[in-house]
This record gives C-alpha cells, structure tokens and sequence, in this order.
C-alpha cells in the first residue's frame, strides 16, 4: 500500500473544545471538528442544557464547523451519553451548574464504564445526585457549585480530573483536585485539557504531578481549528507497516499534546521508518514487523492497534500499564486476547497488560463488542490474514465515521480522501 490519508478532527479536542465554548463568556467557533457519533451527543447534550450551537455541513473527510453561542444554562433535560465517556464523565459537571434537573442515560455497555469518581466528587462538593455509582442518574442543579477542595481516585480514567478541571472555572471558591490512588492512566488528555483551558486564558496550576488548581474566573472565547485524530490514524499507519508499503497523514502537528503523537516511537520501535517533516507523517516499512515491550499507560487508547500489529510480528511483545482497559467500551484486554486466541493466536492478560507471541493466524470472524478500536484492530490483521471478518464494522462511526469505506479505498488502491 501507498497512499496519503486524510484523518479527521480529533474527538478528545473537539469534545473538549465544544465544553470550553458552551461555558465561554461571547461567541466561539471551531473549525475542523470531528462529525461523528460521540461529538454529537455532546452537541445535543449541551443544546440539551440550553447552549445554542450550530453545525456546518460535513466534509469529504468528516469534519465540521461548530459554532456556539453561550447561555444560561438550564434543565429539565434528558442526556444521551451513548457509550462515550467524555459525554458521560465531562457534562455531569456542567449539569451541576444548570438550574434544574438533568437525567443522563446510555447504551447498555455505558451502564459498565466506571464513573463513581465523578459522581462522588460532586456530590462531595454538595450537588445532589440521584442514583448510584453509574448510569442512569440525574443532577439536580441549583445554578452554581460552591467549590473548594476535592480528593479522588483517578487510577481508573484520567478524565474524572479532566472533568472537572473544565467546569471548575465556574465553581464560585474554584477548585483543588488532589489525587490519591494509583497512577492516573492518559496523561497526555489532562495536559490537552489544561493547554486548552489556557488557550481561554485560564491558568491551571499543578504540582506534586497528582495536584491540580484552577481559580474561579470567566473562561474568555476562543476560535480554534482542531488537530487531525492522531489515534485515529494508527490503523491506516499500521497498514502501512502490515503490507510493507507507505502512509502518509497529512498535518500531522509539529507540536500537540495527543497521546496519538508516540505513535511515531512505537511504530519506529517495531522496525518502521517514520518521517515527521513539518505538515505531515509518512510511515514505510521494509522488513519484517519486530515486537516490542512497551509501557502503554499514557496511551492506552493505542493498545488494539499495537496488539494486531504484535499478532503478526516475528518476535514477542510485552504491554504493562494497561490496566484500565478493562472499563473501556469493553474490557479492551479480555477482548483482544479473546480475538486474537480465536483466530489462532496466543495472547496473555497479565495483570496490567497483555502478552503476545507471535503465531501461525487463520481466517475467522473478529468480534468488536461495540468499540471502534476492536473493529480496526480486526481489520489490521485481517490485511495479512485472509478470510478474517471482522463483525459491526460501522462501530467505528463512534470516531471515525465512513471507515470501511476508506478502508475498501486504502486496499484496492483507490485514490483516499
């Protein structure tokens, strides 16, 4: 294979950034959002709440326009969460702004997703909630949070910190978050967080590596385009490596703080030739795939890729600091070393990660338990491995709308958006 694809807005960012803009003080637009399941829930999570946000219409490669106009927020409403967690775990805090109740439900698979941390730190801060430790449940509004200090355990996601972190502005004494537990997992997405918030010129400080502050102050708007979906790109990088060809993505950032950026080490690690020139990323390969051992807790989010490129390289991998997978849309970890076994394989939970020795696949049906980063992992492999077919492929519509198409276009060698 070789081609040059074209990847969509990135889904952290644009979620983050559409929050950001319903709790400005004017007018922002985000230009180069991600047009796909979980950004619209969050859209209608905030219309919901009455935030006034407008779309354009969507582009070849699946990015947007949104503009968003502030206002009082407010319920009664009803949330869609879906399966995403950044619907899940980022609006229940603007909920507890709004002055009414707001009900928040989901698909089955997010009734699963661990969100106790969230829900506790609110209610520690004196918002009442209806419900237990999970979905469904309803915030009961009054308008405002007092604030203060708050202790969670954020091991489990590190978007309970950022969660707050985006709403704290507005908490009337602002807010200490201190975490107590083990390592907080995706790093890189607090410190997106933290770098957005400046860029609506809110200051938040840190220290101890487990202790973040914010201020109470108007979050000013912002314009901002969104970065193309690093992690998005893993599977067409990794085509790249399974068939001994060459990717290019186009504007990949010379700067950014998407976990998806240590793609560039990985891949190199595992024997590709990575070129990062100043608006784009080429990915070749040439010889044989080698395994790796690798501490994946920063960017766990790259784990099914990795995993597929492991089943078929010539030397074992090792992933650790992964743990958390297992309260993703699936237990990521369960699934993989299921899929990968049924087709042959032989993978290993261990109890943070995964172990994988290559060998010998065969055709089968890839299973992908609703997650869209199953559903590309399947089709990796199934790049080497023919007959393997992989089930609910239009999964992937959670973040990367169309791929199935791209992915008939990448293979025949049809020119790729």
């Amino acid at each position: 294979m070789h081609a040059t694809v074209r990847v969509p807005g990135s889904k952290s960012a644009t979620n983050r950034a559409i929050i950001l803009a319903a709790l400005s003080s004017g007018p922002s637009a985000i230009e180069q959002a991600l047009d796909a399941r979980d950004t619209r829930l969050m859209i209608a999570a905030l219309q919901a709440l009455g935030s006034g946000i407008t779309v354009s219409d969507t582009t070849d490669i699946g990015n947007m326009t949104v503009s968003v106009e502030p206002a009082r927020l407010h319920g009664p409403a009803s949330i869609d969460v879906g399966l995403a967690g950044t619907v899940m775990r980022f609006v229940p805090p603007v909920a507890a702004l709004a002055a009414g109740t707001v009900a928040f439900d989901g698909d089955e698979g997010a009734r699963a997703r661990p969100m106790s941390t969230t829900l506790d730190a609110l209610r520690a801060l004196g918002v009442r909630i209806d419900g237990g430790t999970g979905l469904p449940f309803t915030v009961h509004g009054t308008g405002s949070v007092e604030g203060g200090e708050i202790v969670i355990d954020a091991s489990a996601s590190s978007q309970f910190v950022s969660a707050l972190l985006l709403a704290a502005p507005h908490f009337a004494r602002g807010l200490t978050i201190r975490h107590e537990g083990a390592r907080v997992p995706s790093r890189p997405h607090i410190d997106m967080t933290i770098a957005m918030l400046a860029e609506h010129g809110v200051i938040v400080e840190t220290s101890d590596d487990h202790t973040w502050h914010v201020d109470a102050q108007v979050i000013a708007p912002h314009d901002r385009v969104i970065e193309p979906d690093l992690s998005n790109a893993a599977p067409f990088l990794a085509a790249a490596i399974v068939t001994r060809g060459s990717i290019t993505i186009p504007d990949w950032p010379v700067h950014t703080t998407q976990a998806g950026d240590a793609l560039r080490d990985l891949l190199a690690a595992m024997g590709a030739v990575v070129v990062h020139e100043a608006h784009s990323l080429t990915v070749s390969m040439h010889d044989p795939i080698r395994g790796i051992t690798a501490d994946l807790a920063d960017v766990g989010e790259l784990t099914p890729t990795l995993a597929a490129l492991a089943a078929l390289a010539t030397t074992e991998s090792r992933f650790t600091g992964i743990g958390h997978l297992r309260g993703h849309e699936t237990d990521r970890l369960a699934a993989l070393a299921h899929e990968i076994n049924h087709l042959g394989g032989d993978v290993t939970e261990t109890a943070d990660g995964l172990h994988i020795r290559p060998t010998d696949l065969h055709p089968g049906h890839f299973a992908t338990y609703h997650d869209h980063r199953m559903a590309t992992a399947g089709a990796v492999i199934g790049l080497r491995i023919p007959g393997v077919a992989v089930q609910d492929i239009d999964t992937t519509a959670k973040t990367l709308p169309g791929f199935a198409t791209r992915w008939r276009a990448l293979v025949s060698g049809a020119a790729t958006p």
